[in-house]
């Protein structure tokens, strides 16, 4: 959606021009533009409050084109997933500032440990496809870059509140001093989210912060910020196999199930994600004069939590317990209680020199970050414990990872209609990792030379015309070392696109041929605490079209159709079945629908009103690499209703709104994702193997509510 299709406001505080400048000079280093052979997507900070009531930043980006989300609890809150083009997240680089957010070792963002960041963000930038160099490591899939607040110039009190269904809610205060001297600013956020979540158990208890500290004079802009979070949400990653409980009871959530004593079903009440994670980040951003500008940046995230677990008939040997002996008898087992941590830093620095000038726009940069992980593992109770400690560690290793690349970025006016585009990255980057599996250690590094030009062609105004090509290189992450010996996976981009602005009503259409070598795909299957798995397939491609316009019928109806048509394979798949290897030909690549459709209806009678009809349709798509029946998730359709009514004042209250969402309206029942795994049973039937197939699926949320209230003082 575009701004004008949002609510209509009373005009925010302009900010300064040095301000205004300086800021721009920030978005420019980090994003695109029409200018750039890039397809992308924005969503500004009207867009975002818009749906903003609670839920995390991917389902509010549910209406991007070729964006699919989900949610383990339901309803958007607690950890939710986003793919891109059938990309998973792993492969969606995120920035926030320019600084990376992706995990260095899982590569995935998890926007739970971040609750209600939305409403600190300014605006964000998906790239779809390979994304610029300056959008961290190795953009691979997809890039989002979120930009935080920018700074303001008036001092102003924001509260927000809201509740909904399972017992959501939602409080928020935010505050500026605004500009202090014409040169300083502070601004703050307090956030705390509570939720049953739609699945039986699947509640969260979400807590976030955010401060920033602002400089600013004609040439000069300084920021300093903190933020972090803090969650704790009842694991509801385990999804449903059984059909018939899929059929009769759609929240079952088999987390934390055990039996008592007296063989009585249990479930654990403290089988939860218990995680916090800070940041800190500054900014100097410096314009030396009319041409030339820098920015330098210092970053620090420290994270540490785990999850908790009562696992049931556990071997001593596995946790380094001493087996209990009692007369004749020996105790190999007992029930437990166990905790996974992981405790991480993660800092380093981003430089960038930009030079802009008549028909001349080029950067240079580079970026230095560390990465230190440590994992264990503690018993903190046991039925039978023998001789242990409270606390018994029985595993502890680790993964540290230091990386260092350089990038340069060229737009060039070739003539009074065509650009050149040209962006080139160098990577080098170290991952070691102790006791992974089975006393595994792994000490690898990477060289990768990514590089992407591209061409844009101005017809007119009204038209623009670009084409382009890429290749990204990716490391594997760590669970893919967990489970195999994987092999860096190279992608070769081609985009061809068409841009059509008139007057408030615009077109975006692109063609894209994503051709991969050693793609590590989701086999759809998932390890014990729910991450997918994923291996290395030989050659795979992902051929598509996408559409995304926004028309004004009228000056009081809008529509914003969007539309993603893809073709996603495997080429000549291999997979071992009953004891023999098959070859499948071409198959599809799991969790990639070869069609993705979404539409907004908004109508607009006054400045105060606006109502909007959001619709998601979904393909059917698997849930394997194998082409299985078992593996087909079935296409779904979703819509949900907006409403925002506001009343703007002149006296110590600024602007009062009321945001109503209604999601799934029409109440379907959907699953919006799954998982998919085979096994070879070589026991039931001496020497002769079978192979055994299962799926599990992840139940959605029908027809619920959130209902927002928004001072602004």
């Amino acid at each position: 959606m575009a701004d004008s299709m949002m609510a209509q406001s009373k005009p925010t505080d302009s900010i300064q021009k040095p301000t205004f400048e300086l800021e721009e000079v920030m978005v420019a280093a980090l994003r695109v533009d029409a200018n750039s052979p890039v397809t992308f997507s924005n969503l500004s900070k009207k867009e975002l409050s818009q749906r903003n009531l609670g839920q995390d930043i991917p389902i509010l980006m549910k209406y991007l084109p070729g964006v699919v989300t989900t949610s383990d609890a339901g309803a958007g809150i607690g950890y939710t997933g986003i793919r891109v083009r059938g990309s998973d997240a792993t492969r969606v680089n995120v920035t926030l500032n320019g600084i990376p957010l992706n995990d260095a070792e899982s590569h995935g963002v998890w926007w739970v440990n971040m609750p209600d960041f939305a409403s600190s963000t300014e605006s964000l930038q998906l790239q779809r496809g390979v994304g610029t160099s300056t959008n961290g490591s190795g953009a691979f899939g997809a890039s989002l870059n979120l930009l935080t607040d920018a700074v303001a110039t008036l001092p102003g009190v924001e509260l927000s509140n809201s509740l909904g269904s399972f017992n959501t809610l939602k409080s928020t205060l935010k505050f500026t001093t605004g500009l202090l001297n014409n040169r300083i600013e502070f601004a703050g956020r307090l956030s705390s989210i509570q939720s049953e979540g739609y699945i039986d158990r699947a509640t969260s208890d979400l807590e976030s912060f955010f401060l920033q500290a602002s400089y600013l004079n004609d040439n000069t802009l300084i920021k300093a910020l903190a933020f972090g979070g803090h969650e704790v949400t009842y694991q509801s990653w385990n999804g449903i196999e059984d059909k018939e409980t899929l059929r009769t009871h759609r929240t079952y959530n088999s987390a934390g199930k055990y039996t008592d004593e007296n063989d009585n079903v249990q479930f654990y009440d403290n089988e939860v994600d218990n995680y916090k994670q800070d940041h800190f980040q500054l900014h100097w951003n410096q314009k030396w004069d009319a041409s030339l500008s820098t920015n330098i940046a210092l970053h620090y995230t420290h994270g540490r939590g785990f999850y908790e677990q009562y696992k049931e008939d556990q071997s001593f040997s596995e946790y380094n317990l001493t087996p209990i002996i009692a007369g004749s008898t020996t105790l190999n087992t007992t029930d437990l209680i166990r905790r996974k941590w992981l405790k991480n830093d993660f800092y380093g620095t981003t430089v960038s020199i930009n030079y802009k000038k008549s028909s001349v726009d080029w950067t240079l940069g580079s970026s230095l970050n560390t990465y230190e992980g440590d994992h264990f593992g503690e018993v903190i109770w046991a039925r039978n414990a023998g001789n242990s400690e409270i606390r018994n560690r029985y595993y502890d290793n680790f993964g540290n990872k230091k990386e260092a690349n350089v990038f340069s970025k060229l737009e060039i006016q070739l003539t009074s209609q065509w650009l050149g585009y040209l962006d080139l990255q160098y990577r080098s980057l170290n991952y070691e990792a102790d006791a992974l599996f089975e006393g595994n250690k792994v000490d690898a590094t990477f060289e990768f030379f990514n590089p992407k030009a591209g061409l844009t062609f101005k017809h007119n105004s009204n038209h623009y015309f670009y084409t382009s090509y890429a290749r990204a290189q990716r490391e594997p992450n760590r669970t893919d070392y967990e489970n195999g010996t994987p092999l860096p996976e190279i992608l070769d981009d081609f985009e061809l696109g068409w841009r059509f602005q008139s007057g408030s009503s615009r077109v975006n259409t692109n063609l894209y041929y994503m051709k991969y070598q050693d793609q590590l795909v989701l086999t759809g299957a998932i390890d014990d605490v729910g991450a997918p798995i994923r291996a290395n397939v030989g050659d795979s491609y992902r051929l598509g079209l996408e559409i995304d316009a926004l028309i004004a019928l009228t000056d009081k109806w809008v529509i914003h159709p969007t539309v993603s048509l893809s073709k996603n394979k495997n080429k000549d798949y291999i997979f071992k079945r009953n004891g023999k290897l098959e070859t499948l030909g071409d198959t599809h690549i799991a969790y990639s629908p070869e069609v993705v459709v979404s539409n907004a209806i908004q109508y607009q009678p006054s400045d105060r009103l606006q109502l909007s009809l959001l619709t998601k349709y979904v393909g059917e798509q698997y849930l394997g690499n194998l082409d299985s029946q078992n593996s087909l998730l079935e296409a779904y359709a979703i819509s949900d209703l907006s409403v925002q009514y506001q009343w703007n004042f002149s006296s110590v209250i600024d602007s009062l709104e009321l945001n109503l969402l209604i999601n799934n309206i029409f109440d379907a029942s959907y699953i919006s994702n799954g998982y998919f795994y085979t096994y070879d049973d070589d026991w039931s039937q001496p020497g002769e193997v079978k192979t055994i197939e299962g799926t599990g699926y992840y139940p959605q949320a029908g027809i619920h509510f959130l209902l927002g209230v928004r001072l602004k003082i």
